[in-house]
């Protein structure tokens, strides 16, 4: 017994001529081991503090008293009620006060201050668990805000989450899904004030979750625990909000949880940037969502489902400035776009997992969708051999002082609408054949889909460069309309064998195969030969066909284009054939795999006048190889490796010349290779307790062969181009990143941590101009990113100071004077304060400065100051009344800047930076009991305190 418990101690043993204090704390409820508790200790005659640790993995702590005498032990964690005992210590001996029971904190029902400060993150085997109170956000936040104070993490304009290098691709609740993976929804709805912790960590395929053996395919995933009391019961959190500038946002969620009952309902109504931080924002936007998550989990049966409701509407104004690299010299293009959007689609998701015995499992999944799409563009854009910036400030409205470098004038208008429908169903069968783990499956999986869709389009492209017959300058337009009704259709078939070898290997065999069919008939209407361009001047507007067609629907037949129009059907079968052998040891595992992929392709179609009916045939190999060791519960390392190849699409083998567009020629290529891509990744983490400190480090490396790219042929004399894809070699990337976090006392008062990250791309492509011969052209980019950051917390204030740093550094082989070094540089604080009478003000400040645009107006400084001030009223504090500014100096732009092989392009959109919003929040909640006058509670449903007073019932 002795022998076992010095085992599990985590910490180093103290000296035996010290007096030492041990205990192991658990959770009163679930009787788990309590980990990373702070402990601290006290004299008791004047409150001196003497020395802290925290709590290691099985809930054991011991700490070190100078003397004998008498303590006073301070044990305290997020989300649980404080203890406090008095210890005296006699003789020199050491004391050991046995298991402790934590009890569940009624802050989740009181919004009381918390008072245990634990470390931001640590590390359990696979697992990164983030403490949320850690990273503190306004009152009212959504998780999104949270995670974007996590080291390492990014969330993108479209509401994707990278942390660390890892795509996140799920977002699960107390371990099950939420939304199905729906990761946007729970971004933007799910409150940070009721979650516990945050699990970083990738998650096993359904197929190795029910067999326990790995099969290599793991999705990364953030599992949000909900506190301790709030997992059983009602809780409603609703919010209200309106804005100056017409801004306005409200948010509801309503669920209810019991041990095996969890539904959610959801709604979400705003059009204010959500995504607000110090990238880029990308135009005017509008949602709204309706959406239910539900959730049955027994012995035998698990079910989840969700339904959700989107409606979005945008207003996305752009400034495009963009140069294009060839092989004699860069052409330079400046675009002006108004694009409006809006978009209702219907989405509904199931699972259901049924276990009839312990040897059998049956799964099945299903999802379906319907939506409707409309929008409509104008654009007006200009090309020149030379950068206008370096002439005029303003381009597309200066063409006149441009006119020794100006190659060509298009105006467009466009307007669009589609209806998509689409059906997914799987069932996979599940039979264990023996103890040792051999086992059998088989899946089945189906889809069908359907769309519609419609557009007109009217083009009109003056060439300054090209005379017509009278010496004029050229000019054409095309005015066209066309329909696209398309099909698809799949269906999967697969089996796979596990044979158990020794002990911990196992070696895997299956197959699958895989039928898809695509079907398109786009019908292409030309009015391009009438006298007169019949969509001249019509501004579009959702689904207003008439203004457009008015004048010819009668007719409408005589203008079908059978040159123009393009039926296509493909069908492909795909077999995989994969062997995988699987070996797990306690300190290490491994997985070693081949897969096989022959391939029958038949493409049909007409297009161009001209009929092509080809058959291909290939065989793919791709190998596979992961590793992980275990150093530790708290430090591991993984290796990954991928060989993936890639074909040609069939339309890019097809010899076939799309000049539809003059601007714009596509042609194929019969001749093209498939592509192969290597991939390789690495990923360690480490956590020491004794200090609070997490390590994580990682790198990717990417080299594909023979990669599918364009060439590029320019044509001087209209600013136009021609494209025909081809095989080249040359591109591959890395990126690598550090990430570090560590408390600087004890008590984790005061925390450090950096996020390195560094990127190269090799990018390379073809360049030609008019006949010349083409040159293979390569850009090189070094991006270097580095963040640090300082922070004091205690229990009423947290502020923090940080300074982010980004290089990149670019350089054109053919292009010298294309050669890019810009910067930006950011670098503020934040802080959060928590003043009696239920007062907080939160602020964030940082200033922004960018160098080394070409447009000087992209070289900027620009002073970032966001704010709110929030009171709560009522008893229960449950009513929340909070002021936010957004961008109070007014100073945020909205920049993009992107560079590959082919040329650059910096984006400038439209938003609503600097605004105000009043927010009135309100939580109704009734969880497992009700707070008394000595505000504790029963975690019994309905049950009685020890006064035996009844204690259920709703809470206000």
């Amino acid at each position: 017994m002795i022998q076992f418990f010095l085992s599990t101690w985590a910490q180093p043993e103290p000296e035996d001529r010290k007096l030492t204090v041990r205990g192991q704390l658990l959770d009163a409820e679930l009787k788990e081991p309590m980990m990373q508790a702070t402990i601290q200790l006290f004299t008791a005659s004047d409150s001196t503090f003497v020395g802290g640790t925290v709590s290691n993995d099985h809930g054991n702590f011991f700490i070190v008293a100078p003397r004998n005498g008498t303590y006073r032990l301070r044990i305290s964690s997020v989300g649980y009620l404080t203890i406090e005992r008095e210890i005296t210590l006699r003789r020199n001996e050491n004391q050991d006060i046995g298991n402790l029971l934590m009890e569940s904190e009624s802050i989740m029902l009181q919004e009381a201050v918390i008072t245990g400060r634990a470390a931001q993150v640590i590390v359990k085997k696979d697992t990164l668990v983030y403490n949320p109170e850690a990273y503190r956000t306004p009152e009212g936040s959504p998780i999104e805000e949270l995670i974007k104070r996590i080291p390492g993490a990014e969330v993108d304009e479209d509401g994707n989450i990278t942390i660390n290098g890892k795509e996140v691709k799920k977002i699960l609740i107390d371990g099950k899904e939420f939304m199905l993976g729906d990761v946007e929804t729970a971004l933007k709805n799910i409150p940070v004030n009721i979650i516990q912790n945050m699990k970083f960590y990738d998650q096993q395929s359904d197929q190795a979750r029910i067999t326990g053996i790995e099969d290599g395919e793991k999705e990364t995933v953030l599992d949000f625990s909900i506190k301790k009391g709030m997992n059983r019961g009602f809780m409603t959190n609703l919010d209200l909000a309106g804005g100056t500038k017409h801004r306005y946002a409200s948010r509801g969620m309503g669920s209810m949880f019991t041990d095996k009952v969890r539904f959610v309902l959801l709604g979400n109504f705003n059009n204010k940037e959500e995504n607000a931080g110090w990238w880029n924002r990308r135009g005017l936007n509008a949602r709204k969502m309706l959406g239910s998550n539900f959730n049955f989990d027994n012995d035998t049966v698990k079910f989840d489902a969700s339904i959700r409701w989107n409606h979005r509407g945008g207003d996305n104004q752009t400034e495009n400035a963009k140069e294009d690299f060839y092989s004699e010299g860069s052409t330079f293009s400046n675009t002006l776009t108004a694009n409006y959007t809006r978009s209702n689609n219907w989405w509904g998701n199931m699972r259901f997992e049924w276990k009839p015995d312990s040897l059998t499992n049956i799964l099945v999944r299903a999802n379906g969708s319907y939506g409707t799409n409309d929008g409509t563009t104008q654009s007006v854009a200009a090309t020149f051999d030379a950068d206008p910036y370096l002439y005029v400030a303003d381009p597309l409205n200066q063409l006149s002082s441009l006119g020794p470098y100006l190659i060509n004038h298009n105006l467009n208008a466009n307007l669009t609408y589609s209806e998509n429908k689409n059906a997914w169903a799987m069932m996979q069968l599940y039979r264990r054949l023996n103890s040792r783990g051999r086992n059998i499956i088989l899946r089945l999986e189906g889809s069908v889909g359907n769309s519609e869709s419609q557009n007109v389009s009217d083009n009109e492209v003056r060439l300054f460069r090209k005379q017509d017959q009278y010496g004029n300058d050229s000019t054409y337009y095309t005015a066209r309309y066309n329909t696209t009704p398309t099909d698809n259709y799949d269906y999967v078939v697969r089996t796979s064998y596990s044979e158990p070898l020794w002990k911990g290997a196992h070696l895997q065999l299956s197959y699958e195969l895989r039928y898809s069919r695509n079907k398109s008939d786009r019908l292409t209407y030309d009015f391009s030969d009438l006298p007169q361009n019949i969509f001249a001047d019509v501004t579009p507007e959702y689904r207003t066909w008439d203004p457009w067609l008015h004048s010819v629907y009668p007719t409408l037949d005589n203008y079908l284009e059978r040159d123009l129009s393009r039926y296509s059907e493909y069908k492909n079968y795909t077999h995989n054939m994969r062997v995988n052998l699987r070996h797990h040891e306690e300190k290490y595992d491994y997985n070693i795999g081949f897969l096989v992929q022959p391939q029958h392709s038949n493409f049909i179609q007409n297009y161009r006048g001209v009929y092509v009916d080809t058959v291909r045939q290939v065989t793919n190999l791709t190998p596979t190889f992961d590793f992980h060791y275990k150093f530790s519960d708290q430090s591991n390392l993984w290796l990954h490796y991928r060989g993936d190849t890639r074909q040609p699409e069939m339309t890019q083998l097809l010899d076939i010349t799309d000049d539809s567009n003059p601007l714009y020629i596509t042609k194929g290529n019969p001749g093209l290779k498939p592509q192969f891509t290597n991939s390789l990744n690495g990923y360690y983490n480490n956590y020491i307790v004794r200090y609070k400190r997490s390590i994580v480090v990682y790198a990717n490396y990417r080299h594909v062969r023979n990669a599918i790219s364009n060439m590029v042929r320019y044509n001087p004399e209209t600013g136009g181009s021609e494209t025909r894809p081809e095989n080249i070699n040359g591109n591959w990337n890395v990126n690598a990143g550090v990430t570090f976090n560590t408390a600087l006392d004890s008590t984790a008062h005061w925390n450090v941590g950096a996020d390195t990250r560094v990127r190269y791309n090799n990018l390379v492509s073809y360049v030609a101009q008019d006949k010349a011969d083409a040159a293979k052209n390569t850009t090189r980019t070094t991006n270097l990113n580095e963040r640090l950051s300082l922070g004091y917390r205690n229990d009423w204030l947290e502020i923090s100071l940080d300074g982010q740093l980004n290089y990149q550094h670019s350089r054109n082989e053919l292009q010298p004077t294309a050669n890019l070094d810009t910067w930006q540089f950011n670098y503020g604080g934040q802080f959060l304060v928590r003043l009696p009478s239920g007062f907080e003000i939160s602020s964030n400040f940082h200033e922004r400065s960018r160098r080394g645009y070409n447009d000087s107006s992209m070289n900027t400084n620009e002073f970032l100051w966001n704010g709110q001030v929030s009171k709560a009223f009522l008893k229960s504090k449950s009513l929340i009344v909070a002021l936010n500014f957004y961008d109070l100096l007014g100073q945020q732009s909205n920049y993009e800047r992107w560079v590959n092989a082919t040329g650059r392009s910096d984006t400038r959109y439209n938003s609503i930076n600097s605004y105000a919003m009043l927010h009135v929040r309100y939580r109704i909640n009734m969880f497992g009991g009700k707070i008394d006058t000595d505000g504790r509670y029963d975690k019994k449903w309905g049950g009685r305190d020890n006064r035996g007073g009844y204690r259920g019932g709703w809470r206000r």
